[in-house]
Formats: structure tokens, C-alpha cells, sequence
């Protein structure tokens, strides 16, 4: 009898640990295709923004009509083809998070994976100030979902892992994407979890090392900010980035609310139509500041963070906003993390000449981190992920500081973060399509 027991004892710890086993692989596996999908998507966008440059190169004017057709087809494709591809993507896995596993297919299934990766090429083809970073987190949380089902048991960690991959691996910022699955996504994080969710960030971020190397996403500045009279410049751009990052999520949720009146009745009979109205405000943008807001930003951030002002067009920060701005209200595919970045970079850039001196990378990177905050109320994230993109320590403090001011001064603008007023109107939403009992 006693020998029976144990055997039968050992049986069931053989097959749960199989069964754990077999999970962690499939984090693991996961955390792998989840890197290859962060680079494959990295290339598509570089090569849509260089493609579309090239056209501008050869045409100046030709934004005018290819941006809003292009804005018109993305929309379409959106609504028609890839149903929930719209936005950003992190709403949706927030959304996702916050239902039964049995009811997320439509928000973060493969389908909607794909065609987050092709309309958002499409939409930087066609010279959208849209970035990719929200749809990785998107794409990740689809594909770790879809293996999540051949785990021995459900739960929501693998696609929490799998949208905290996606930040890492798009970034290459380990760290910000642990603390992003925490500030952002899953506020009432489980601790258990916190392993595997790093297990797929490390699997990601390893094969993104392997296959591009060693990187920093704006290089390593060696920015530092004396103390002393150059700390003055912190609460001002805080404060001015803060509030201005408020006002555009402010607007970004009224469009995703829908307009009172006429206007709003138009734009939701009329949504093609409707973006590709702001295609054609992209555009025109993009001939006022010398074809610099086109595409994610990136580019233009990094030239003011080496080489100042002069890199970009006078008012970049001015113009990126509103073709930014534009973008995002479209509802094509698209993210606002590297343009938000770049749009901080600009409004710091333009500051310099009212504030005392201070080096200019260090005030770019004040910037960068206050905009951020205040468009994402993220004030944790914000500081992290600026600091691993940069390499720089000895501007840790100073954007801590500066994320906690521009969280405040969004604060007075904006009640709640975009990314969650987003998914309770993506949530309010589902549940008016779900078809009614009978």
C-alpha cells in the first residue's frame, strides 16, 4: 500500500512538474518569436519611412495626395479587414487583460497581429507620424496568447509577458518593459507571475541582441545637469511638456468618445473619409516644417539630441504635435510612444534660448521624459525607458524629478492615463457588439 502511494505521489509531481515545465518553455519559446516580430517590424518601418522619404526626395508636393489616400486605405483596411487593428494597441491589451480568456480572441488574436504589422507599415508608408512601439505591445500580446492555449492550464501571464516583451524588445529596454507590465498593463500584477513575465522579456530581449548587436536607441549622450541655477529648467519644461502632453491625450479620448453633434455624427457615418481628411493635415504639416514630421520621429530626435536645434526645422515640436496629433485621432494604426518622444525633444529644443544655459542634451532629455509623462500619465515608465534608451545614468534623478512634475501638471488636464480611459471605452465598446443572450 505504502509503495502504491508513493508511486501514485510521485506520478502526480512527475506530471505537474511536466505541466510547469512545459510552461516556462512556452514563455520562453514565446519571448523568441516575440523578438523576431519586434525586429521584422523595426525593419518594415524603417524601410516605409525611407521608401516614402524617397518619394518626397523626388516630389516634394506628392504627400498631398498619397498621405490622404494612404490614411483613407489604412482606415479601411482597418475597419474592414483587420477589425481592433486601430490605435495604438496597448488600449486593446489592457482591454484584453481586464476579460475572461475565453473572450479576448477579437482584441489579440494572430489576425489582429497581422494586420497591426501591415497597416502600420502601410500608415508609414503613406507618411503618418505614427510609431510602432504600442503595436508591438500589441503583436506580443497576440502571440504569446495564441501559444498560451497550448499550456496545460490558462492564465493571464502569458499575455502579460508577451505585450511586456513587446516594449522591451522595441525599445531594448529590459527594465522598462518589467515596469510597464506593472505601472501599465496589469495594475493589480500577481507576483508569481513576475518570473515568467521576465523570462519572456530576457528570451526577447536576447534575440534581438543576437541578430542586431549591442544598442542604445538614441545612442549614449553623455548628458549631466549641474546643480544649481540649471535645475530652474526642470519644473518649467515639466510643467509646459506636461500640460501640453494632457491636452493631446484630452483630445485624443473626446474623438475616441465621439463628437457631440453634427460633426461627430459626420466622422462616425464617415470614418475613411474622416482620415483621410487628416491625412491631408499630415501633409500639409509636412510642407510647413520641411517634410521632418513624416514617419516616427526617431531620426529627428536623435539629430537634435547630437546636434541641436539646427537639425530639424524651426518649430519641429510645434508641427510633429499637431501631425501627431492628426495621426492618433485618425484611429489607423500607429503608436504614440517614439513621436511623443520626438515632440518632447522639439519643444525642449526650442526652449533653450529662454532658459538659463544648461547642456542641450540634458534639456532634450527633460523633454522627452516630460512629454511622455504627460501623454501616458506613466511617470515610472517614462523615466526608465528614457534612461536605457540613452545609456545615462547620471540623469536619472533629474528625470525622475521631471516625470513626477509633468505627471502632476498633466494631472490637471487629463483625470486618467490614455492607455486606460482607452481600454474602458474599447471595453464599452465590446459589450455593445457582444450579441445579446436569448
Amino acid at each position: 500500500m505504502k509503495t502504491r502511494r508513493y508511486l501514485a505521489h510521485f506520478g502526480l509531481r512527475s506530471r505537474l512538474a511536466r505541466k510547469r515545465w512545459t510552461r516556462h518553455m512556452l514563455f520562453l519559446a514565446g519571448g523568441i518569436c516575440v523578438g523576431l516580430a519586434a525586429i521584422a517590424m523595426a525593419w518594415l518601418a524603417d524601410h516605409a519611412q525611407h521608401l516614402f522619404g524617397a518619394l518626397l526626395a523626388r516630389w516634394p508636393y506628392a504627400g498631398l495626395l498619397v498621405t490622404p489616400v494612404g490614411f483613407g486605405i489604412c482606415m479601411w483596411l482597418a475597419i474592414a479587414v483587420f477589425p481592433n487593428a486601430q490605435g495604438s494597441g496597448i488600449p486593446q491589451v489592457i482591454a484584453a487583460l481586464r476579460l475572461p480568456n475565453e473572450r479576448r480572441g477579437p482584441l489579440v488574436s494572430l489576425r489582429v497581429a497581422l494586420g497591426k504589422v501591415v497597416v502600420m507599415s502601410l500608415g508609414l508608408l503613406f507618411g503618418a507620424s505614427t510609431g510602432r512601439e504600442g503595436p508591438t505591445v500589441q503583436v506580443g500580446g497576440a502571440i504569446m496568447a495564441a501559444l498560451g492555449r497550448f499550456a496545460p492550464y490558462r492564465q493571464p501571464g502569458f499575455l502579460l509577458a508577451g505585450s511586456a516583451a513587446g516594449v522591451a524588445a522595441a525599445f531594448n529596454t529590459p527594465l522598462a518593459g518589467i515596469v510597464f507590465a506593472i505601472e501599465e498593463l496589469s495594475r493589480s500584477f500577481e507576483m508569481r507571475s513576475l518570473s515568467l513575465v521576465i523570462g519572456a522579456i530576457v528570451a526577447a530581449g536576447l534575440t534581438s541582441l543576437a541578430l542586431l548587436g549591442e544598442y542604445h536607441y538614441f545612442g549614449s549622450p553623455s548628458a549631466v545637469l549641474p546643480l544649481g541655477e540649471a535645475w530652474l529648467v526642470v519644473p518649467v519644461c515639466a510643467i509646459l511638456c506636461g500640460v501640453l502632453g494632457g491636452i493631446f491625450s484630452r483630445i485624443l479620448m473626446r474623438f475616441a468618445l465621439g463628437l457631440p453633434g453634427r460633426f461627430g455624427h459626420v466622422i462616425k457615418r464617415n470614418p475613411v473619409i474622416f482620415a483621410g481628411g487628416c491625412g491631408l493635415g499630415v501633409a500639409l504639416c509636412g510642407l510647413a516644417s520641411g517634410i521632418h514630421v513624416y514617419g516616427t520621429g526617431y531620426e529627428q530626435a536623435r539629430a537634435i539630441i547630437d546636434d541641436g536645434p539646427t537639425a530639424v526645422a524651426h518649430g519641429f515640436g510645434a508641427w510633429k504635435y499637431a501631425a501627431t496629433m492628426l495621426s492618433a485621432i485618425s484611429g489607423i494604426p500607429g503608436g504614440i510612444f517614439a513621436p511623443s518622444l520626438a515632440i518632447g525633444a522639439g519643444i525642449a529644443s526650442n526652449l533653450a534660448a529662454l532658459l538659463p544655459p544648461v547642456p542641450l542634451d540634458a534639456l532634450v532629455l527633460i523633454g522627452m521624459v516630460s512629454y511622455l509623462t504627460g501623454v501616458v500619465r506613466a511617470p515610472i515608465t517614462a523615466f526608465v525607458i528614457t534612461s536605457e534608451m540613452t545609456n545615462n545614468h547620471a540623469m536619472v534623478i533629474p528625470l525622475m524629478a521631471a516625470a513626477l512634475i509633468a505627471n502632476g501638471a498633466s494631472q490637471l488636464v487629463l483625470s486618467e492615463g490614455l492607455y486606460h480611459a482607452l481600454a474602458r471605452i474599447t471595453l464599452a465598446r465590446f459589450a455593445a457588439d457582444a450579441p445579446k443572450p436569448t
